[in-house]
This record gives structure tokens, sequence and C-alpha cells, in this order.
């Protein structure tokens, strides 16, 4: 019995291939033309059978020597222009009019009867114990061709006797495209011979489109299993079936060649390179483009594909499969398909990706300039019929308001597909992020934070229009809670969406699959946490007896703490020497490290302080820092500083900061709110966290890590602030599917609709008569301006009213009238946020479930009005630490970890819970002295500790000035227990 060796594999996948419309036969290795890497038999008849009016002339002018010169003048346009263009193209030969088709691929219109004929006609042959070569009798076990073209090869090895791993060494010892001493082996050289190898086992499929001898690179081509690398058990038989049954079945095939295979061409338009797809997005585009086709235009699709799946093809095939789409009736689905993507290289390769499929130029549009142009370069672009346009995300509010336009009068159809990459949001783009972004989001927005493109295609279908004829497909690694109900599919879409049938991805390529496939790494494999504790002194006067907003004076406490030169000074310290003498040293010393910091403030000092500390050892360290905009700090120079400050990045010479950070000039990046997202350095292997990073901000952090790159095996994280059980809950969250532990309740906009009802600011008959003015089309901005004023006027009286009380009642010390004052400014500034919050979650719910209800969606055009006109001044108690001292800080290294991802369950995704909740209530307040004075070490955050109990530091001086007067040079480091600590000691 020999049904556990390699030549029962192989009967089997040829017996199933033949059985499904390839040809096969045994003996055909006996007609294969090693000189020429053709099977010369099948082009021949495939020109004959197709194209019988270009044989006759070929017969008429050359003879018996016709079928030799087609086939040198085949193998001669193989090696000039590479197999995949003239599979596509043909070749042309002198006497024939037109090109000589090799192939016919599959048309987006199925109206031809002809060609229609041409492609039933291909002829697709597999051919096993192929001898390749002139110089020796080495066979491959199976070669795969198209009209007697090769297209791939395939070494078997079965589980019983060897492994894949075995497959991949034949390959690379054994299968070398220019054997030394030999000349080019025809059939394994790129681009000219086959497109792709395949190492075949019983349980895993690797591929290659580029043999290189021993430095060739394998990709799996795996389905996965269950969220793992591999492939899932198979009842039927190999776990590697869907390779031979699925994969290289005739349509899928033809299409995978004609379609998905793009080649990548240097400056002198030479190919370097060809992308076959991976089984993931194979898999995911063409589930994408079936499921539009059964339920035509108007759906919602989550695509989370991990860092690594190779996001910017998956775009870039989806965009050109679904704007070529037409349905049964042969109608085009999309007019025009629109890509939001701030990917600098995506429109690129969209246009060569497009020109390699049809020669065709100009199809994709890319809409980047600002100002009014906009709307005049999409309107333009639009009647041109560009079948895709890219737009940034700040663009694309501009390109949806004209597609949702066009979609309603004219009855065009649209797909929208959404990239997660970041960027710095300004202008009017930023603002029409108001309405569903949270405060938290808000604040990060305005301290030069970034926002994704999920987030601004939230915002802008949160305007509810009629989205019937657009399709909204987002792709992201790390989908939010918001943006899972908004695009996720619920398993049982004919029921409604409950606990039991919660919307997930329409595709996964999970962050596990990535990680252990080897395109990414796992960054939590070196984690180092830090703890700091320290003790403050008010230089032997006693404490304001004044109580104090206790959260107020924690927050302002460690804002000091952070900003402090001594606190900046250490963690510069640790960071410096960590990088010299961990990080530096790999990639062959190309290595970098990213700086994260809290604030645009802390980047500023965080520069300064590092550029003087590399600068006083001696170290050849180049450091840049990113922040958007500019940031005043008197403390460090008398002039605003931006990125482009001769003071923080002087070396930067009007290069951009990505551009400059790529060459081996510098080493360090320090970054605020800025490049933390959607930012791709491969050589990133150290990073330094001294900001609070929660759930989905840490992974996209630290994932800035995860970029594979030959050579590198290792990252390093050192954390200043988090706590490792909150960083690997959040990327558990993202290391399988992620998945809702709910939805959100729809009843809490009527819910919070009677509570601001209730609070009597305003009447049913002011809301419809805003209403009645926003729905007007004939309204002009005078009648809505009366139709708000006595609300308006109404409410800021109030207000002010509210504030003289409590001045006066202040001025008396009436303790009394105090807090009736502080309460009547309190009730109306949450009377604003309430309605905010109304805005949040009726933006969001609206698009989920369908109110119908004509008094919820009045009071969102009231509150929106209303909103912005409400000037509440906040008065906030301020903490005056001016005679606060520093008397004690300590560093504590934790101890490197590694951080187990697969163990134990995955966190989920809370929903939207309850808004506009609050209720007025007496802040918590206690006595500064109290605050600070504590002795026993008490947490502010997890991984955070301030004030000492038992730290082994040494008694120092009080430090001369607060903040303001402090320096670093009064002060220096004195290590203890090996560099885990510091105490502080004056120097001057």
């Amino acid at each position: 019995m020999s049904l556990h060796k390699e030549i029962s594999f192989e009967d089997e996948i040829c017996g199933q291939l033949a059985a499904h419309g390839w040809l096969y036969a045994e003996g055909d290795a006996a007609l294969y033309d090693r000189l020429r890497a053709l099977f010369a038999a099948d082009l021949v008849a495939w020109v004959q059978a197709t194209q019988p009016t270009a044989w006759q002339t070929l017969s008429k002018n050359h003879g018996a020597s016709a079928e030799g010169i087609l086939l040198d003048r085949v193998r001669k346009q193989l090696d000039d222009r590479g197999t995949l263009d003239v599979l596509r193209h043909g070749v042309e030969l002198i006497g024939l009019r037109q090109p000589i088709a090799l192939a016919q691929f599959k048309p987006a219109l199925a109206m031809n009867a002809d060609i229609i004929a041409r492609y039933a006609a291909n002829r697709l042959r597999v051919v096993r114990q192929v001898r390749y070569s002139s110089a020796n009798e080495n066979c491959i076990d199976l070669v795969l061709f198209v009209n007697g073209l090769p297209v791939a090869t395939a070494e078997l090895k079965t589980d019983f006797t060897q492994s894949i791993d075995d497959a991949i060494d034949q390959y690379r010892f054994d299968r070398h495209p220019r054997p030394k001493g030999q000349g080019v082996e025809p059939l394994l050289n790129s681009p000219s011979g086959a497109l792709v190898h395949f190492a075949v086992s019983n349980s895993e499929v690797h591929m290659t489109t580029q043999l290189a001898g021993p430095a060739t690179a394998f990709l799996p081509f795996n389905k996965g299993d269950h969220g793992a690398k591999g492939n899932p058990p198979n009842p039927a038989g190999h776990r590697t079936s869907y390779l031979w049954e699925e994969v290289w079945q005739r349509d899928s095939w033809l299409e995978i060649i004609g379609r998905y295979l793009v080649t990548r061409r240097d400056d002198k338009k030479k190919i370097t390179s060809i992308t076959f797809p991976r089984f993931h997005q194979l898999d995911a585009t063409r589930k994408l483009q079936a499921k539009v086709l059964e339920e035509n235009a108007g759906g919602k699709f989550l695509i989370q594909h991990s860092a690594g799946s190779g996001k910017t093809n998956s775009i870039a095939w989806s965009a050109h499969f679904l704007a070529d789409l037409h349905d049964a009736n042969n109608e085009k689905l999309f007019s025009t398909v629109i890509v939001i993507s701030d990917r600098n290289v995506i429109d690129a390769q969209l246009q060569d990706a497009l020109f390699d499929f049809q020669r065709t130029t100009g199809v994709v549009a890319t809409i980047k300039s600002e100002g009014a142009s906009k709307s005049g370069q999409l309107a333009e672009a639009l009647a041109a019929g560009k079948k895709i346009i890219v737009c940034t995300i700040q663009t694309f509010p501009f390109a949806l308001e004209e597609v949702r336009r066009l979609a309603a009068t004219e009855g065009k159809r649209f797909a929208v597909i959404a990239d997660e990459a970041h960027s710095s949001q300004t202008g009017e783009a930023a603002a029409k992020l108001k309405q569903v972004l949270s405060p938290e989001e808000l604040a990060e927005l305005g301290d030069g934070g970034e926002i994704s493109a999920e987030d601004m295609l939230a915002a802008q279908m949160a305007a509810r229009a009629n989205d019937k004829g657009i399709t909204y497909v987002a792709f992201t690694a790390t989908p939010k809670a918001k943006t899972l109900q908004l695009f996720g599919r619920p398993p049982k879409p004919d029921q409604a969406i409950g606990d039991d049938n919660l919307p997930a991805p329409f595709h996964v390529y999970s962050m596990r699959q990535a990680i252990e496939e080897g395109f990414i790494l796992d960054v939590l494999k070196n984690y180092t946490p830090y703890r700091l504790a320290f003790r403050l002194a008010n230089n032997g006067k006693e404490w304001d007896d004044k109580e104090v907003e206790r959260d107020a004076a924690l927050k302002g406490i460690m804002r000091w703490v952070r900003l402090h030169p001594y606190n900046i000074s250490q963690k510069v310290q640790i960071v410096v020497e960590h990088f010299r003498e961990s990080v530096a040293p790999l990639l062959e010393g190309r290595a970098k490290a990213m700086v994260v910091l809290g604030s645009r403030l802390e980047a500023v000092r965080w520069q300064l302080a590092i550029e003087k500390y590399i600068k006083s050892r001696g170290y050849k360290i180049g450091t840049l820092v990113a922040f958007s905009g500019e940031v005043i700090d008197s403390e460090s120079g008398p002039d605003p500083f931006t990125e482009v400050s001769k003071a923080l990045n002087p070396g930067l010479n009007g290069r951009d900061i990505r551009d400059a950070f790529k060459g081996d000039e510098f080493q360090i990046l320090l970054v605020a709110n800025k490049f933390q997202t959607g930012f791709d350095q491969p050589l990133l292997c150290g990073m330094y966290v001294d900001r609070r990073l929660a759930g989905i901000q840490a992974v996209q952090t630290l994932s800035r890590l995860n970029r594979a790159y030959p050579g590198k095996e290792t990252t390093y994280v050192l954390d200043f602030v988090n706590s490792s059980e909150e960083v690997l809950a959040a990327f558990k969250t993202y290391y399988d599917t992620a998945e809702l532990e709910g939805v959100t309740d729809p009843n809490l906009v009527y819910d919070l609709r009677a509570k601001l009802d209730a609070s009597g600011h305003y009447d049913k008959f002011e809301v419809d008569r805003v209403a009645a003015v926003e729905m007007n089309p004939k309204a002009k901005q005078g009648d809505l301006i009366a139709a708000l004023e006595p609300v308006v006027d109404r409410l800021l009286k109030r207000f002010k009213q509210a504030q003289e009380k409590l001045q006066t009642a202040q001025a008396r010390d009436d303790a009394k009238a105090i807090e009736e004052a502080k309460g009547e400014i309190n009730a109306l500034t949450l009377f604003k946020g309430d309605m905010g919050a109304f805005q949040r979650m009726y933006s969001f719910l609206s698009q989920i479930f369908d109110y119908g209800n004509t008094a919820i969606e009045k009071r969102f055009m009231f509150y929106r009005r209303l909103i912005p006109l409400l000037e509440f001044g906040r008065e906030r108690e301020g903490i005056d630490l001016s005679k606060v001292k520093l008397t004690h800080h300590s560093l504590k290294d934790q101890g490197k970890r590694q951080l187990p991802l697969g163990d134990g369950e995955a966190p989920k995704l809370p929903p939207l819970s309850e808004a506009g909740s609050g209720a007025l209530h007496e802040k918590e307040k206690a006595r500064l002295e109290e605050i600070i004075g504590k002795r026993r070490s008490r947490p502010i955050r997890k991984g955070l500790a301030w004030g000492l109990q038992s730290v082994d530091q040494r008694v120092c001086k009080s430090l001369a000035g607060g903040m303001e007067a402090a320096t670093t040079e009064n002060y220096e480091v004195r290590p203890n227990d090996q560099g885990r600590s510091s105490s502080i000691r004056d120097c001057g």
C-alpha cells in the first residue's frame, strides 16, 4: 500500500482537477518544452481554436515554421515583458493585424457571446513530475499551465513522511532560478516564468512569487484555524484541499491571474516583484463582492484585519472589484467608489493596479487640496466618470455630501471604503465630528490628537440621510464598540439585534494569526512597567486651610510632578540608557525608538531635556519631536514652539518628520498625540510610554512596534504610567475577533429626552418653532435667531443671575447661599451637557434603530442650534501649588515581563452606556494638606502611586523654588537599588 506516500497525494490532486475542467494525462511531462518553458501543444491548440484567422495567416506566411515562430516569439515576449503581461495583453507578430491573445479572462459584462466562448476555451492543464532543466534531471511535482504558459509550480509533501518545511527547503536549496555556472531556468525565473510557487502538505500551504535560492521568502497561504495560524480540520480529508478544490478551480484561478496579481515596478518600469493575494485577502474580497451582489447597494460591512494583513492591497482590490461590479441584468452596480484613506501610497497603488489589469490610465482621481476647490474637483471627477475617487479624511465630508446628493436626485449608487489610517484634524472636518465624539475624544482632538476614518464616517452618517444607494465598507484592526454596532452584521440578519444576536465583523484576520504567521511581532513579550512614587513638602509652611475638590487637586498635583524638571530628567536618563544598551544594537545598529508623551507641553520639555542629556554624555543619538500646532511655554523660551522650531528639531531642514526619521540621522522620535497611530516604521524596536493609554489607544499605540522586518525579532516597551494588567486586557480584546458585550438600549434616547423636558428650560412650542424654521427651505437666518432668542435669552440671564448671587453670597460669607447659587449654576451646566449627550446618542443610535418619532427628531434639531449659543463659563477653584516642593522621587523598575495574550478570556467591548445620567451632587472635598500630606502610598491610577512610606531614599534639602523656578542644573541622579530608584540631591 502506498496511500501514505507522496505519489498518492499527487494522484488525488490531479484526479480532482481533471474531474473539474482541467486537462490532465499521464505522460504529459514528455511534451514539456524545457528550453522555452512552454507546453507547446496547448498554446498552439488555443490559438487555432480561438483565433483561427490569425493562425491561418501565420501558416500562410511561414508554412511548417509557423509553430516554431509563434513559440519563439512568445518566449521572447515572456523574457521582455513577463508572464503576467503576456497573458493579459497577448503578443504581436509581423503580418498580423492585431495581437494574438494568450488567454481570455471573464469580462465584467457577460453580453458578448464570442468572448464567453473564448473564456470557456481556456486550456488549464496540470502536469506532474516535470523535468524542467536543460542542465539536470530535477523534477517539480506539479506545474500548472494556462494555454501552454506556466503560471504555477507546486512541491508536495505528505505529513506521513515529511513536512511543509521540507517542501520550502526543496525550493530554497534545489530550485534556484539562476544556478551558479548554469544558465537561467526559464520556468523558475521571475517575472518571465511561473507566477507563483506553492509548497503544499496535507495540513499547510505556503507560497512565493520570487525564488532566490536560500534567501527565498515564503508566505503562509492558510485559511487560519479559529483565529490561529494553519488550517482547520477537514472532515472530508486534507486540511489543504481548499487549494485545489477552491483556489485552483477554473473560474477562481483565471480570476486570480486576470484580476488579482499585481506587478511592482521600479523607476525604469522594470518589474521588481509580483503580488499574489494571501488567502484572507482573497477570501474577504470575494465574499464582499458576493454579498454586495446578493443584497444590492446600501449595505454596511466591517472588515477586521490586523496590522500586517496587507490592508492597502485589500482596499485596492475591493475598490477595483466594486467599481467593475455588474448585477444579474448586466447593469453597473456603482457609479463610483470613494476610498477614504490618508495612506500616501494607496492612490498610486490603485493607479498601478488598474493599469496592470486594463492598460487604462486616469480612472482613479485623488481629491487632496484644501478650500472651496475640493467640491469643484469632486464634481469634475464624477462628471468625468472616474471609477475610483481617493480622498483624505479631511476632504471626505465634501465627497459624501456630493454623492448623497447624486444618490438622492439622480438615483446613482456609490460604494464608500474607509481605511483606519489616522490623521490630525483641523478646521471644518474636525468641527463635523463634535456631534459623535465623547468629551474625552474632543479634548484629545484639541491637543493635536488624531481621529480615525471610522470616527469621521460615523460623524457623516449621523446626518441620517437616505443612504440606500450607498454601500459602506470599513477596514480596521481595532474596531470600537460604536464601529461594531454601526457596521457589524448580526449572525441572524432576519431577527432583531439583541444580546443573542450581536453585530459582528463581516470578515476577520486576527492579530493572533498575524503574529503566529510572522507578519507582525508580539510587542508584549518584553514589557517593563515602572512605578512612580514621590513626596511633596510645603517649604515648612502651613497648608492653606481651604477645602478643594479632591479630583481637581490630584490632577493639578500630577501635572505639576509630570512637568517637574527632575521627574523629566530621571525618565530621560532611563530612556536614553535603555535605548543605548538594549535597542540601539538591534538590526545591525539601525533600530529606532519612540517616546509617547501625555501633552504637547511635555513633548517640548522632554525634547529639550533629552537633547541636553545626550550632549552632556557625548552620545551620537539623533532625536526628533512631533506634535501639531504650536506650544507656548515661557519656561522654555520666549517664542512659541512648533515642530520646525530650530530649538526643537534643528536637523529637520524643511523635511517632513516621517521622511527625516526614515534615515540614519535620527534614532528616537518623541510624540504627543501624533504618529501614535497610522505610523508605519518597521525599524521601531523600542517604545517608552509616559502617558495614560486606555483600551483601544493602548493597542494602537504599542502596535507601532509590531511591523516585521528582516532580522527583527525583539521589541521593548518601558511604561512609566500604565499597568501591565490593563494593557494586556486591551490587547486581548483584539487578539482574536472583537466582540460586543451587548447592544445599546435604544430607550436611552427617550429617557434622556424626558429628563431634559422635565428641566423646565423650554416648552414644546419653542421646540416646534425651531424645527419648523429648520425644515422650511425658504427660511432665513433671521428666522432661526428669532425662534431661538427667547430660550437663549432666558437661560443666559438665569446663569448670569446665579453667578451674581454666588458673588454676593461669597462676599457675605453665607455658606447656605453659596451652596444654593452653586447648585443653580451646576444645574444649568448639567442641562447643557445633557443636551450634548442627547445629540451624540441620537446621532449614533438613529443609524441603528428606526425611531420613527418626530418629537425626538425635532429635539435633535432644537438642541443642535441651542447648544452653541449657551456660553456658560465654568468657574474652577484653582489649586495653589506655588509653595510646593518635590522632596523625594522614586521610579521603581517593576521587572521585565512577558504578557501572555493567549491566556484566559478576552474582554468584550461594552456598548454605549447611559448618557446624561449626571446629577447634582457635592464633589468630594478635602483640605490640600490632607491630600498632599498622606504618608501611605496611595494609587492615583494603576501603576502609579504618590506619597512614600518606606522607599530607600536620601533625605534631602528642600528644592529651591517651585516648578517655575526649578532647573535641572541643580539636580543629579543618584541611583539606588541598581538603578531601580533614585533620590534627589541638592547639588547647589
